[in-house]
């Protein structure tokens, strides 16, 4: 992937960062972007890795605030090679309790910025003969869970993103894929977590292992780097006939 442009949106920390981490791994330069743009994240992952890395601080909400990202970074790259759309937001409550303002956000952040996202990559990866799509959807895109419809809806539509989006550049050399995580250690579950023991009187790890084990038969967290490792194989050589579909890494969950 070298001399590879690899476009990571939501990238500060957690999973974002880990794909970024993957990529960089394999040789690509990385854009790191966040809603304030993660320069300690970007100074790091270039010193570990040898690569470029750029930062772009963009509100993924605002359809100007992303044409002028990607105008800046198109001039400035060429090209982006590699989109990994894993930006998301979520709010927790009963669909009659669901503020509508952030109902409207969440499918501006979660569905609609991947859209522009893409469409505005396109032009560029169709010129070079070679992109690497990857939309970041979740166990949630197959199945629903309560109090949280934003998430569910947003993440359930991004395969059919990806899917119309692998057809129409078949035979471009670009591929789309999604990539579905199971639960992950990220602040968010692990704070979810913590409240669940204290409500309960209980260990965080005994917890854990309870909130675990109706869900991935596993019984253990994804890791965020296999998550990296699996995005970071889609854009490799090796995966340049899979397109139009969703890899899940779940620990099991999707099959039990």
């Amino acid at each position: 992937m070298k001399d590879k442009w690899a476009l990571v949106t939501g990238a500060t920390a957690g999973l974002g960062l880990a794909v970024a981490e993957s990529l960089a791994g394999a040789g690509a330069n990385i854009v790191l972007h966040d809603l304030v743009a993660p320069r300690e994240a970007a100074d790091r992952l270039g010193a570990r890795f040898g690569v470029d890395v750029m930062t772009a601080e963009a509100d993924l909400s605002q359809r100007a605030a992303i044409e002028a990202m990607m105008a800046e970074l198109l001039n400035r790259c060429g090209a982006i090679d590699i989109l990994v759309n894993n930006a998301v937001i979520r709010h927790f409550a009963a669909v009659e309790h669901f503020p509508p303002d952030e109902w409207d956000r969440a499918l501006a952040v979660n569905l609609s910025a991947p859209f522009h996202l893409i469409r505005l990559a396109l032009p560029a990866m169709k010129q070079r003969g070679w992109g690497r799509i990857i939309n970041m959807a979740s166990i949630y895109s197959t199945r629903a869970v309560e109090d949280r419809i934003d998430y569910v809806t947003t993440k359930t539509a991004i395969l059919g993103v990806t899917r119309a989006v692998a057809l129409e550049t078949a035979r471009t050399g670009i591929t789309c894929n999604a990539v579905a995580p199971g639960t992950l250690p990220t602040p968010a579950i692990q704070g979810r977590i913590a409240s669940i023991a204290a409500k309960a009187g209980e260990s965080v790890e005994s917890a854990t292992e309870r909130y675990l084990a109706t869900r991935q038969p596993s019984g253990r967290f994804v890791g965020m780097e296999a998550v990296g490792a699996l995005v970071a194989f889609l854009c490799s050589a090796a995966a340049q006939d899979i397109t139009g579909t969703c890899l899940p890494i779940d620990g099991g969950w999707s099959v039990a």
